[in-house]
């Protein structure tokens, strides 16, 4: 392939004719712990940085000793209908502090001497690759760059090259807005900057607070940035804290980053930012040693060992051989382009294998990268919905090991939340509310009870932790991971419930993330009893310990204890008018339109709402689903994602897609980052699930092809997605029917296989027909079955 704009094949790249002119336009790149926004500039280069530990705080007890003692009352008050004085008590008494803020590490700059222009200009990223690159012509010389960021050497790099007999001229810096020191070191070939992270930063994103970043002696996350150059030709010095590089041929610079960050419970020192350093040092002889094309082949191949996992083509366009920005732009205006749409499905994917790899911290708001010290809701874990739809895609989409951040961030939550559950409550397990950051915070956040009240975060999160089991039926993860955190979330539930004049068991105080109904008075309000995610919640993982204590063979008793339980819970109810109430009351809405849907989890992502097992209750989904959306609902990125999710589980795939269209055409910025607004990464994950939910499901015992095809994707495939039971499934079809499946299992056993209503054949490469009870064919490992219309 050719450079520049005469390149045809860009299936998988975001390209563009212009350098970014602001963060929302950069492309990222990062590897799961270092991250970057690549701006591309012609003249200068900017890469904005972060490092996933660099948060603002320290280890600090955000108990709220006071809290147990109102409890009872509040109880009174809810039961005895009297809804906004309990809130006003618990704004006042149960509440606790904000979460810490992400921060970004700073900027690394790289400026060309000279006023030539540049023509013919190019900026890409290839997902494929997973590097950003930059080409233009100055005079009649073509000048190169390629940046990535590498997950098997820990560095980031960047090489620039010119067309033979042309000479490079480089001027390299470190910057922060942080405090910060930024000195030459090697002989005028490397930069080292150091600095330290506030040690609160005030959220003043709602317009509550004072903006307020606080420094404290010898408090906060210390941070080291070095930078190494190394040239082919020419010569490097030192210039009051800059390297200049003048007469090279190339051009390769490395930058590892670390901080003192040593674990949620353990104050950061002085000691701990000189190891930092020499973590830097390290990575960077490693690294140079390598050399340029053996750190870019190591990232290819293990960037590609995850990303080429799974193939999609939704249909071609005309928009295709456009800049990324003009597409999206032609996307608005109405002309079709499926090839996007595919494209912003495998992006889902890149994001995520971007800014979640084992042993790094999970995917936050942003994923990994902010440039700001106040950014947006702290950018933080907000696990009331944003933390979960950031995993949603994660093994549907055949990328298992990026779940793994979230598994040990539950971890971590377990051990902090079990004091929370203890002094708040009076109960035993653990909880998490609806606000997690680097320290692993576990209480309510301040503010007001309909976000911050809301004891439900962790047992939300513990779904992450069976799904993972169902993909991968990975028995030791269930025993040695999944089983013991998930009991824990239940025993605070079993704890939480308490009995309603009538004898149900119910939550209380109860809110549904971020609502509010009216009171009799009319007064808005969140807090009553038993909103019916709570319910929904406590049901799913009830029923998900009883299935593993019983595959395991343990807790017999406990298990016969959560079944009873179960049988004097309050279930979801329908209202008069048929919608699926929020609340445990046909209470009015205050805001009819609002972004959260929780009442409709037991669609998705749970699965105890489906059309067939459960009709009545899924036909009042739909029609919730369509009141909320007709008053307004789904205006955020991440509420317009979930909106696909729930009519995939619907079967109404043409709705389902008039939501992926309108989350391309009305919440995404030029490099396709969602826009919630502002930019939240949970709408391009959500996205991605949403997509691939339209094409495979596998939530109700068995395999569902294309359960929610729409008119817009009428020829496709698609390749390597994962089902629950431990299956790899490829898709082909044309004209809205299947043509092909092909079917591989991890373990032996029986599957159930459907396809809408038709009949279905599966058979072997030889001929062979499989084993077949019903719609339940048997599979064995090793084997790939092939499934056709009968």
């Amino acid at each position: 392939m050719k450079d520049g704009n005469k390149r045809t094949e860009r299936h998988l790249k975001l390209w563009y004719k212009e350098p970014a002119s602001r963060w929302e336009e950069a492309l990222p790149i990062g590897n799961g712990r270092i991250g970057g926004m690549v701006y591309g500039g012609d003249r200068k280069e900017v890469v904005a940085l972060n490092e996933d530990t660099l948060w603002s705080g320290y280890p600090r007890d955000t108990q709220n000793y006071d809290a147990l003692r109102h409890l009872e009352r509040v109880r009174e008050m809810i039961f005895s209908g009297k809804y906004k004085e309990a809130e006003q008590l618990i704004d006042a008494k149960m509440l606790a502090r904000r979460t810490e803020s992400y921060q970004p590490l700073g900027n690394l700059e790289l400026e060309h001497p000279g006023d030539a222009p540049a023509t013919d200009y190019y900026r890409d990223l290839d997902l494929e690759t997973g590097i950003a690159g930059v080409s233009c012509n100055r005079g009649d010389r073509r000048y190169k760059r390629e940046i990535f960021v590498s997950a098997p050497d820990q560095v980031m790099v960047v090489h620039y090259t010119a067309a033979e007999g042309a000479s490079l001229d480089l001027t390299v810096a470190l910057n922060s807005p942080l405090p910060y020191e930024c000195k030459a070191i090697l002989e005028g070939t490397g930069l080292q900057m150091k600095g330290t992270a506030p040690s609160h930063v005030a959220d003043n994103y709602r317009g509550d607070h004072p903006q307020s970043v606080l420094f404290e002696e010898g408090r906060g996350i210390a941070f080291v940035t070095e930078v190494r150059v190394v040239q082919e030709g020419g010569t490097a010095a030192a210039d009051q804290e800059e390297i200049r590089i003048e007469g090279a041929s190339s051009i390769t610079i490395l930058l590892a980053a670390a901080t003192n960050f040593r674990g949620y419970q353990v104050m950061p020192t002085t000691e701990g930012a000189e190891e930092a350093a020499d973590a830097c040092a390290a990575v960077l002889d490693a690294a140079q040693k390598l050399g340029y094309r053996e750190l870019r082949r190591r990232h290819v191949q293990d960037h590609q060992a995850l990303f080429s996992r799974v193939e999609i083509e939704l249909g071609r366009s005309d928009s295709s051989l456009l800049p990324t920005d003009e597409r999206l732009e032609r996307y608005r205006a109405g002309n079709e382009d499926p090839a996007l749409e595919a494209l912003y499905f495998q992006y889902g994917r890149y994001l995520l294998m971007t800014s979640s790899r084992p042993g790094t911290q999970p995917a936050h708001l942003q994923g990994i990268w902010n440039p700001r010290i106040q950014p947006p809701w702290n950018s933080n874990y907000t696990t009331n919905i944003n933390t979960q739809m950031n995993y949603w895609p994660a093994e549907v989409c055949n990328l298992s090991e990026c779940h793994e951040p979230l598994f040990d961030l539950i971890r971590e939550l377990s051990e902090t939340g079990s004091r929370t559950a203890r002094i708040h409550y009076g109960a035993r397990g653990w909880v998490a509310h609806h606000n997690v950051d680097l320290w692993r915070m576990s209480t309510p956040s301040d503010g007001e009870a309909s976000w911050a009240f809301w004891p439900m975060g962790g047992v939300w999160l513990c779904q992450h932790l069976w799904e993972h089991f169902a993909f991968t039926g990975d028995e030791a993860f269930l025993r040695e991971t999944a089983y013991p955190l998930m009991k824990g979330a239940a025993e605070f539930c079993l704890d939480w419930l308490v009995p309603t004049p009538d004898g149900r068991l119910v939550t209380a105080p109860s809110t549904s993330p971020e609502n509010k109904f009216l009171t009799g008075d009319g007064e808005p309000c969140s807090v009553s009893a038993g909103s019916t995610m709570d319910i929904t919640l406590i049901r799913e993982i009830f029923e998900h310990c009883i299935q593993a204590a019983g595959l395991l063979g343990t807790d017999h008793e406990w298990s016969g204890q959560l079944s009873a339980t179960l049988e004097r819970m309050a279930k979801p109810q329908i209202g008069p008018d048929g919608r699926l109430m929020e609340w445990s009351e046909n209470f009015k809405e205050a805001e009819p339109g609002h972004r959260h849907v929780s009442h409709l989890y037991g669609l998705y992502p749970g699965n105890s709402i489906t059309p067939k097992e459960t009709p009545e209750l899924a036909e009042a989904a739909r029609l919730s689903l369509e009141n909320r959306i007709g008053q307004g609902g789904g205006h955020t990125g991440w509420s317009c994602a979930w909106l696909i999710n729930l009519y995939a589980r619907l079967g109404d795939g043409e709705s389902a897609y008039r939501f992926v269209h309108t989350l391309l055409a009305r919440s995404t910025y030029p490099n396709l980052f969602d826009d919630h607004p502002p930019f939240q990464i949970d709408g391009n994950f959500g996205g991605a699930a949403g997509i691939a939910e339209m094409l495979l499901q596998s939530h109700r015992g068995g395999i569902d092809l294309l359960p929610s095809l729409p008119e817009a994707w009428s020829t496709g495939r698609v390749g390597g997605l994962k089902a629950r039971g431990g299956y790899t499934v490829d898709i082909v079809w044309q004209e809205g029917r299947l043509a092909e499946a092909r079917i591989q299992a991890s373990r032996p056993g029986w599957c159930r296989i459907v396809c809408l209503n038709h009949t279905l054949r599966v058979s072997l490469s030889n001929g062979a027909q499989a084993k077949r009870e019903g719609d339940a064919f048997w599979m064995e490992v090793g084997k790939t079955y092939t499934v056709t219309l009968a």
